[in-house]
């Protein structure tokens, strides 16, 4: 077995390869420490929710609404509708991790980010008989879970010296690397259409309470997505056997009496 197929291989390719993520996301990280603590909220509880929440916008929105003195449902409600695209990257990573155990499925589950779906979905659907992806995950996992957790207590330390630190505009990177997680994901026209109809229903409903929006835009990019892949294998059908008749072009027979 070639040594990257090993466990320890897998492991540390899954760090490897999720290392310029984990970059887009320290100024992140350090932003919401800082935003934390100059919210109101102690250090240890904005570290806390970084070692237990662990979802950057959730937490963000979190810390926010709780300097607003918002109620707890109100916070709890709003967190959960924003992590609900969490369930569609779960939902695209069962077929290749149903096999595992809860001993694994559990961790894997509480440590899945936007970052680490990223590289691990590609990671998944890679030809390759090795039979340790999921070391792959686990490494990714953790990395990006220890990232978090340094880059947090950064941002609280400098957030309760530097006043001004979540002015800066240093969010500026994470949006980047969004962009660099979706790009290098289309590789169909389904993919884009999905991609572009999703971008721009984002932005006509950002006005939407409680991040509604988000949701709204999920479901358009989903359909469209659906929608292309759908015609595209019609197209496909068509070229391939000219002559069998699609299900949506068939015509009963004339009965005659």
């Amino acid at each position: 077995m070639e040594t990257r197929h090993t466990r320890r291989g897998e492991f540390w390719n899954g760090v490897k390869d999720t290392f310029p993520l984990a970059l887009g996301a320290a100024p992140f990280g350090t932003i919401f420490g800082a935003v934390a603590v100059t919210g109101g909220l102690s250090p240890a509880a904005a570290i806390g929710m970084s070692l237990i929440v662990f979802a950057g916008s959730s937490q963000f929105i979190g810390a926010g609404l709780f300097a607003q003195g918002v109620g707890v449902g109100v916070i709890v409600l709003t967190t959960f509708v924003v992590n609900l695209r969490h369930a569609l990257y779960g939902a695209s990573l069962a077929p290749h991790v149903k096999r595992l155990s809860h001993r694994w499925l559990l961790p894997l589950g509480f440590w899945l980010t936007d970052e680490t779906y990223a590289v691990v979905v590609r990671r998944y659907q890679q030809a390759d008989q090795s039979p340790h992806k999921h070391w792959y995950h686990l490494g990714s996992s953790v990395f990006m879970y220890t990232n978090w957790q340094f880059w947090t207590i950064i941002g609280v330390v400098t957030g309760q010296q530097f006043k001004g630190l979540a002015d800066l505009g240093l969010d500026f990177a994470m949006v980047v690397t969004f962009i660099g997680i979706v790009v290098p994901l289309i590789a169909t026209r389904p993919m884009l259409a999905s991609v572009v109809v999703a971008g721009v229903a984002a932005v006509l409903t950002n006005d939407m309470p409680n991040k509604l929006g988000l949701m709204v835009a999920a479901a358009a990019g989903i359909a469209a997505g659906l929608a292309g892949e759908a015609l595209m294998n019609r197209q496909t059908a068509r070229i391939s056997d000219p002559g069998t008749p699609l299900a949506a072009d068939y015509q009963p027979p004339e009965v005659k009496g």
